[in-house]
């Protein structure tokens, strides 16, 4: 599911004005691939520990979904594009939640 997120995301700023190459794309890049990263970093730790790194993606979730408000505010992106993604998000962000309860 992040993995797909990051695909979307990297597609949607290749879209954004090249004024937001170092602003807006590379945060929302970032954090996308920081989703990522941290649940695999994580999974090959103790359930105590990969719960912290759940924690650290989701926040970057939530970071990147305020990105997403953010270029829609600005008509970036349009109000479908920022309620299809932030779908995805929040059903990251559920499955992620759900997933850590299982851990504690």
């Amino acid at each position: 599911m992040s993995m797909d997120l990051a695909k979307d995301i990297f597609q949607l700023t290749s879209s954004l004005p090249t004024s937001e190459k170092y602003g807006l794309i590379s945060q929302m890049n970032r954090c996308s691939v920081s989703i990522s990263s941290n649940i695999a970093e994580g999974s090959s730790r103790s359930n105590k520990s990969f719960s912290h790194f759940l924690d650290i993606a989701l926040g970057s979730s939530f970071e990147l979904q305020t990105q997403i408000l953010i270029a829609n505010a600005n008509s970036f992106i349009s109000d479908d594009i920022s309620n299809s993604i932030e779908s995805k998000i929040e059903e990251l962000q559920k499955a992620t939640m759900s997933f850590q309860n299982t851990l504690n």
